[in-house]
């Protein structure tokens, strides 16, 4: 039987400044690629994305609390906006490993964790956006209501451990996932190449993991061991 919330157990609205925080880290380092990195994009995409954000902020500085059909449009824009810029400067970055020349390892490895730092970032964005139907409506609406899950959380089946770990669980403390756990559960998918401790329910959430596994065992595996030969060669 789906749980419901009853109104004094409602949770409360995800803070802002946990995913602002996000998107800011990782539009800098896409912004500080080296220059070779399509400069014009990679300017576009920074003030597209900034003024995408400062628009969603207004709308909800503090907690995500309101939400409009073009707020949804915008945010999940952002994030596939960001997402695809960062594939194009993956496929750069291997083009540019290929032709280096031993001084430029230090360069390449540090466009290598630029690189990789950014993929997790979007990508913990795009699940924050998608999961449960986003972040306003994760923790506004009943359950009944949400939308099927793409995500399966340790909480989400902890009703049944020992006391001290269900009382933390979904069911019993109506438990919702914010930011921070879809960034934690973006790095090990991306540093482990396959679920941890969250598992993809839906179609769409295996793709995108699977698609975030593979550019980074490209990245870890490949770039950043080939950047790093160039640097003893």
């Amino acid at each position: 039987m789906a749980t419901t919330r009853k109104p004094q157990q409602r949770a409360e609205a995800e803070r802002r400044w946990p995913v602002v925080i996000g998107i800011a880290v990782a539009l800098a380092m896409y912004a500080l690629l080296p220059t070779t990195f399509l400069p014009a994009l990679r300017i576009g995409v920074v003030v597209v994305s900034a003024g995408i954000l400062i628009a969603l902020i207004f709308l909800n500085p503090a907690r995500f609390q309101r939400e409009t059909r073009w707020s949804r449009v915008l945010s999940g824009a952002q994030s596939l906006l960001l997402l695809a810029a960062n594939q194009v400067a993956l496929a750069q970055l291997i083009i540019q490993l290929i032709q280096a020349k031993h001084a430029d390892g230090p360069l390449i490895l540090l466009a290598a964790l630029q690189v990789w730092v950014t993929n997790v970032i979007a990508f913990s964005v795009l699940y924050w956006e998608l999961d449960r139907g986003g972040p306003v409506a994760r923790r506004r609406d009943q359950r009944s209501e949400l939308p099927r899950a793409d995500f399966r959380f340790p909480q989400d089946e902890d009703h049944d451990a020992i006391d001290e770990v269900r009382a933390g669980s979904s069911s019993r403390s109506d438990w919702m996932p914010g930011y921070l756990d879809y960034l934690y559960f973006s790095a090990t998918n991306s540093m482990a190449f396959s679920p941890t401790d969250t598992m993809p329910l839906s179609s769409r959430a295996k793709g995108l993991m699977l698609l975030e596994s593979f550019t980074g065992f490209v990245i870890l595996a490949l770039v950043i061991a080939r950047a790093v030969s160039l640097l003893g060669g």
